[in-house]
């Protein structure tokens, strides 16, 4: 199996830091794996139960950006809804920790509330009316609220951006499904969707700080070798059935023939570390998703998580080199 990757920044005028990173993860393609948990709060419960169980920190770590969507419909919410908002508040505090004290790899997750028309969790598309194939149309209403939302979390990304900090960017993530509003009407709206931003996030706010990952197995839905750096998807297999998910894998390479960077966007149960030790399965990274996930044994049992952390394929944070 060809490993050698891709390791040329999609956007021309990356930084020098974001050009390390995916230098880095071009290196170690085929020859380790990066450990990743998402943290869906302040709490950061994952974390702490990970080193409690390993003794060990993941490299990477995912932070929650839902909070930070500018149209969050409070007057007509859940407690639900209300909860989870509250408790992903001031999250990026934890994402600056640990870019700047701990010096991991940072992902961040937008589950966007729609922009117009909303409810309730209404990055989910029955919760909102709100047309994705009417926000690519310039002038439309949708449009003008895509661009105006962008706008605010391209301010959010811009500090990052200002101390030089790479991030690994998944924008309109799962968008083969039609749970989300961005993937509800196709993958073709999709595409552009990620391609709009794209645009706006390179060429007018020079976020040159961003590593571009695209988040579907789609081969009709691919958005692009030109605005991708990484392509991935996210997983969840059956209960601590931990493999090399070389099926998986396979699927998803498909969908270019240029030889990308891979990832697991989100994982339940972890891959199996040594298995993938043997077989070599180019998977760069893998991201457990929160909660239940990545912070109890209903999934994975703190025996495999321990001797997945502990396993010289892993890339714990305390292996991780300085890269920014």
């Amino acid at each position: 199996m060809d490993i050698v990757k891709n390791s040329t920044p999609c956007n021309p005028n990356a930084s020098e830091e974001v050009k390390a990173v995916m230098k880095y993860l071009s290196s170690i393609s085929g020859k380790g794996i990066i450990t990743g948990q998402h943290t869906q709060t302040t709490v950061q419960k994952e974390l702490r139960y990970i080193e409690e169980v390993t003794g060990k920190l993941p490299a990477l770590c995912g932070f929650e950006l839902l909070a930070y969507s500018p149209n969050i419909n409070y007057e007509d919410a859940n407690e639900a809804c209300l909860l989870e908002v509250e408790e992903n508040k001031n999250t990026l505090a934890n994402a600056w920790d640990w870019v700047l004290n701990k010096k991991g790899l940072l992902t961040l997750t937008w589950h966007w509330f729609s922009p117009l028309y909303g409810k309730d969790k209404s990055f989910y598309a029955e919760h909102t009316t709100f047309d994705a194939t009417q926000a690519v149309i310039e002038g439309t209403d949708e449009y003008k609220a895509l661009i105006a939302d962008m706008d605010v979390m391209a301010g959010i990304l811009q500090e990052f951006s200002d101390k030089n900090i790479p991030i690994l960017w998944r924008p309109f993530h799962e968008s083969e499904g039609t749970w989300f509003w961005w993937g509800a009407k196709g993958p073709e709206a999709a595409k552009q969707l990620y391609r709009i931003m794209y645009d706006r996030y390179t060429n007018v706010h020079k976020l040159n700080n961003l590593i571009w990952v695209w988040n579907s197995p789609l081969v009709e839905g691919y958005v692009g070798d030109d605005v991708t750096d990484v392509i991935s998807r996210d997983l969840y297999p059956e209960k601590h059935n931990h493999t090399d998910l070389k099926k998986e894998f396979d699927e998803l390479v498909q969908i270019t023939p240029t030889n990308k960077i891979v990832a697991l966007g989100e994982i339940g149960v972890i891959p199996s570390v040594s298995q993938l030790a043997e077989t070599r399965i180019p998977w760069t990274w893998y991201m457990t998703w929160s909660n239940e996930f990545g912070s109890s044994e209903e999934w994975n049992s703190k025996e495999e998580l321990h001797k997945a952390y502990h396993h010289d394929y892993a890339i714990t944070l305390d292996k991780l080199p300085k890269l920014f």
